[in-house]
């Protein structure tokens, strides 16, 4: 078994199946609900969570099949399994089983850190490891979760006594709804933008409901948060609302200037990807032979497993083929 670039993503050479592929494809794992990472395929094999999000963002489904965590199921001579990857809610790692007993996982997208709306990530024992790389250079290192939403909170607290509308950046699904259930347990009134409000209905639906938020029609009242994504900072929905303040919510907080690329007062070190450390520290976990990276800092993580005494290589941008297990 040997994993294969093509132009539309990853696949499994000698099975029909395809990892995360960009465009229609006969049969595709799905890690998670992603827009960078659905697409219309044939059939999809996925988490009900993640079905639910391609659905909304999509339309109907072809084909689906639906696979709980930790329930092996056959693909012609593999043996299949999905497991929590913490990224998002139904975010999932796929690890296959060859009949002689090898195994690969690809980790799609991976947290590591605790969260609030995510299930928590199972380490996945593999020989071959596949492993995103978003945040895989050594400057990534995110503080303790909980350290950067009590920094969100005493930010929102300072300006909501100055009279000022506090206006979060996150994206419409995931980091937005993870940090609304902090600030919802902390008592703070939630107002959101249709984009954000629609998916955190879906976290209700899918047993993780998010309290104490409305709907943004164009008002905040006295007292109230608004989310809003990213691409909305700089338009006209933010005109009326002044005096306010502006935070984003990302990973990329780690870089200089990355408040004003996204046209923001202040920039916090939200993520829902494992850092550099995090990622180093989960391949070893896995207890894999061989890792490849793949994606964001790819030779660079993988430069810092090779350190490590790990047998690691990016998949490089071109179409290659690597041979695993």
């Amino acid at each position: 078994m040997s994993v294969e670039l093509r132009r539309n993503g990853m696949h499994l050479t000698g099975t029909p199946l395809s990892l995360d592929a960009k465009r229609k494809s006969p049969l595709c794992f799905v890690s998670h609900g992603h827009s960078d990472h659905i697409a219309r395929h044939e059939r999809t094999i996925a988490t009900a969570a993640t079905l639910r999000f391609m659905t909304h963002r999509l339309g109907p489904v072809n084909a689906p099949l639906a696979v709980p965590y930790g329930q092996p199921f056959d693909l012609g001579p593999l043996v299949l399994e999905l497991l929590p990857a913490g990224h998002i809610l139904g975010s999932a790692q796929l690890r296959a089983i060859r009949s002689d007993g090898k195994r690969i996982v690809y980790t799609g997208d991976l947290n590591v850190a605790p969260s609030l709306t995510a299930e928590a990530t199972v380490v996945a024992e593999c020989d071959t490891l596949v492993i995103e790389s978003t945040f895989g250079h050594p400057r990534y290192r995110f503080p303790p979760r909980a350290e950067v939403l009590g920094e969100v909170e005493a930010w929102i607290r300072k300006h909501l006594e100055r009279g000022a509308v506090p206006v979060l950046l996150g994206y419409p699904l995931g980091k937005s709804q993870e940090a609304m259930k902090h600030l919802a347990s902390r008592g703070f009134k939630l107002v959101a933008h249709e984009s954000i409000y629609e998916v955190a209905q879906l976290y209700a639906e899918l047993g993780v409901p998010i309290e104490n938020v409305r709907l943004f029609t164009g008002k905040v009242e006295p007292g109230e948060v608004l989310f809003i994504p990213p691409h909305q900072a700089r338009g006209g929905a933010l005109a009326a609302l002044w005096p306010r303040a502006t935070a984003v919510l990302t990973g990329w907080a780690v870089d200089r200037g990355a408040a004003r690329r996204y046209g923001a007062d202040v920039a916090f070190p939200l993520s829902d990807h494992a850092d550099f450390p995090s990622l180093v520290s989960y391949a070893k976990a896995t207890g894999a032979s061989e890792v490849i990276t793949c994606h964001g800092f790819a030779e660079e993580l993988a430069q810092a497993l090779r350190d490590a005494g790990i047998d690691a290589r990016p998949l490089g941008s071109k179409p290659q083929q690597l041979t695993l297990l």
